[in-house]
């Protein structure tokens, strides 16, 4: 199965959300026929592949509801091909965050560039999920059932929680009148520096320098000023002493 394959079947997106909506309209401006984003329980007559873009919860009932024929898939991370059962099944999930549709922008620069995870329970299934994500401007990776929630918790950390670090940041600077704007650049370098050279190159700061007075007043103002911050500043600072001595011991 390839991308041109791909022109001769219909494609139902099933799910209303933006990761729905953004499917839809990305593989309609490929080229793609493309029904929806539908709802629930929508007609799928012709579709030869439906693609759920559900919730990980809704996902067994979402399959049951499709009539046997068509190749079915799942956007989810961490969830198996087993929910899917007994269809021909495939998974791909895009390795990046879904905003809102902007008008006037390509739908498919929401995917481009990106990996996407890809599995299916044949080979024409696997087929179908990886032409799909190179329709999309994505690059396809195998991941295998066992390994989907260990990939999944990757990608949690890798944005959630560095957005809820970053939260943290700017609570912090707030109290001495900086605001997140000027935190923002710092940031940028620091994710483009471990993107480039990987954690150990790319750590700096008091704990890099082994400088563990600068690291005691700050944990004494984290201590004054967010108490409730003090737990995550304490593990995240033993994390990085343990990065760091990685780093030296190489």
């Amino acid at each position: 199965m390839t991308e041109t394959d791909l022109h001769s079947l219909r494609h139902a997106v099933i799910g209303r959300g933006r990761l729905g909506t953004a499917l839809a309209a990305a593989l309609r401006a490929a080229g793609l026929t493309v029904d929806g984003p539908l709802g629930r329980r929508p007609s799928l007559a012709g579709a030869g592949v439906v693609l759920l873009a559900v919730p990980d919860a809704e996902i067994a009932a979402a399959a049951a509801a499709v009539p046997p024929g068509p190749l079915v898939g799942h956007c989810s991370g961490a969830t198996t091909l087993a929910p899917l059962a007994p269809h021909e099944a495939f998974s791909l999930h895009p390795l990046m965050t879904v905003p809102g549709a902007r008008a006037g922008d390509d739908p498919r620069a929401v995917f481009a560039g990106a990996t996407a995870a890809v599995a299916g329970s044949t080979p024409r299934a696997e087929a179908v999920a990886t032409a799909l994500a190179r329709t999309l401007g994505m690059r396809p990776v195998e991941v295998a059932d066992a390994d989907r929630a260990a990939y999944h918790a990757a990608a949690s950390v890798a944005a959630n929680f560095l957005v809820t670090l970053e939260a943290a940041a700017e609570r912090l600077a707030a109290t001495a009148g900086v605001d997140r704007a000027a935190l923002a650049p710092l940031v940028r370098a620091a994710l483009e520096n471990w993107a480039a050279l990987g954690g150990e190159r790319a750590l700096t700061g008091p704990i890099a320098r082994g400088d563990e007075g600068t690291v005691a007043r700050q944990r004494a103002a984290v201590a004054e000023r967010a108490p409730d911050l003090l737990a995550l500043f304490d593990a995240l600072a033993d994390a990085t002493r343990a990065l760091a001595a990685t780093g030296a011991a190489r």
